[in-house]
């Protein structure tokens, strides 16, 4: 009787003790990134690993998307970090007050790459990685559809090259963004977009995300393809037959990290972040996977041989990237790629191609009449839609910055850029057209 109450009593205390102890909520950390899971995975394990009772979500979205999605959010539900590559989202984004200003740098960290800042000098975002943006060419396709290989974007214009080329769309991608955006800053506005038209028109497509461009050229679809840097690097650690380069007309920039305004879990996100550009982070980078640019210079000397090194003077990025003036018209370089190539890139590659068969016939059989159309022709379909001085004009930048448009303003926008469609598709047109008359000259 005794063991039994004993035994009884056991029991009930047990039960009371489960009922009383206090439960241990998981806490959750959620951060909306554009990187690829390659890399969040080894973050969010590492993380994970040594924060028991943290759970690390990750809200895989585009660029664009990502900044739409903080936007959006609920003032009392938004996520805690904005991670990604494009400096200017997050420039649109602390203007908008949506990153939390504090000091969280890590004092390794150089304050510049080059003239640029890597950490925001309001403290509203960090830099966790650098980044560069170039070609990658699948070596394989290259020799059997023999291909020299490409050293400068402007290589990409010329026509042995039509029908090999992918790129994705800046409205999809911010690291594309950027990569545009470094074109236009390095060249300038009128023949930065001469050349993007070019290589537009050269490209078999423009894919959906960023990460498309990469797949293509490491299975063979396609022989070249306009990248940050990592895909083309970790590519080629892992094993694809695949090469990189950066073009001398490239800039040097960070990849950041920020708190967002409002996090239900701000203290976490920091201690991430903090995570992130400690040594122990950084040393992830160099994972063949991930294969980033670390900001910590004493990282590369734990890296592979002939990893490149932007500190060491072996990456020779000839642009200064302005973020203030590439964030000035974020919106505006998106919405002219989307209606003059990605809309019309069936019309923009078709008259591309009338274009290079009325060259070769001319080299053959030089016309001055049927030189001078082809000059026209080239002029119609990469002259960019809008001005050099229209790009400088703050109303019109104002447009397409503002966020909360009104009735008026929608329809001034959607207006504007269904004259560049409709004017892309009819300019396409016509320069098949002058490209065909060039060509019945030179017969």
């Amino acid at each position: 009787m005794k063991i039994r109450s004993l035994l009884k009593f056991g029991l009930v205390a047990a039960t009371l003790c489960a009922f009383s102890a206090p439960v241990l909520a998981q806490q959750v950390l959620s951060i909306v990134t554009s990187f690829p899971k390659d890399l969040t995975e080894v973050y969010k394990r590492a993380f994970e690993a040594k924060n028991p009772g943290v759970k690390v979500e990750i809200l895989n979205k585009g660029t664009s998307a990502g900044v739409a999605y903080v936007r959006e959010a609920p003032a009392t539900n938004k996520p805690d970090i904005f991670w990604a590559s494009a400096p200017d989202a997050f420039e649109v984004l602390s203007k908008d007050n949506l990153l939390a200003k504090y000091d969280g740098k890590n004092p390794a960290v150089p304050a510049k790459i080059g003239s640029y800042p890597i950490n925001d000098p309001k403290g509203y975002y960090y830099g966790q990685a650098l980044a560069g943006y170039g070609l990658m060419w699948n070596t394989r396709y290259m020799k059997a559809n023999k291909l020299p290989e490409p050293k400068e974007w402007l290589d990409l214009t010329k026509p042995v090259y039509f029908g090999h080329v992918a790129v994705s769309s800046p409205s999809r991608s911010g690291t594309t963004h950027l990569t545009v955006e470094t074109i236009l800053q390095g060249e300038g506005w009128t023949k930065g977009w001469r050349e993007m038209l070019q290589i537009a028109g050269n490209s078999a497509a423009i894919t959906e995300r960023s990460f498309g461009v990469p797949d293509g050229v490491n299975n063979g679809q396609f022989g070249i393809g306009l990248v940050i840097d990592f895909f083309g690097l970790s590519a080629k650690a892992s094993g694809f037959p695949v090469e990189f380069v950066y073009p001398s007309v490239t800039a040097i920039v960070p990849a950041n990290i920020g708190l967002i305004a409002n996090a239900k879990n701000a203290d976490m996100g920091k201690k991430f972040i903090a995570f992130t550009l400690s040594e122990e982070g950084q040393l992830l980078l160099l994972d063949p996977k991930i294969s980033r640019l670390p900001v910590l210079p004493a990282i590369y000397a734990k890296a592979p041989k002939d990893y490149p090194n932007p500190y060491g003077g072996k990456i020779k990025a000839k642009v200064n990237f302005d973020s203030d003036l590439s964030e000035s018209r974020y919106y505006v370089v998106s919405a002219i790629f989307d209606q003059t190539i990605t809309f019309r890139h069936k019309e923009l590659v078709a008259a591309t191609k009338a274009i290079n068969e009325a060259a070769e016939k001319i080299a053959k059989k030089p016309n001055p009449p049927a030189q001078k159309l082809l000059a026209e022709a080239r002029d119609l379909a990469y002259t960019p839609i809008v001005s050099d001085e229209k790009i400088k004009d703050k109303e019109f930048l104002a447009l397409f910055r503002d966020t909360k448009r009104d009735a008026l303003k929608t329809k001034q926008l959607t207006g504007l850029e269904e004259y560049w469609n409709s004017s892309a598709r009819k300019n396409y047109a016509k320069v098949i057209e002058l490209a065909g008359q060039a060509a019945a000259l030179a017969k």
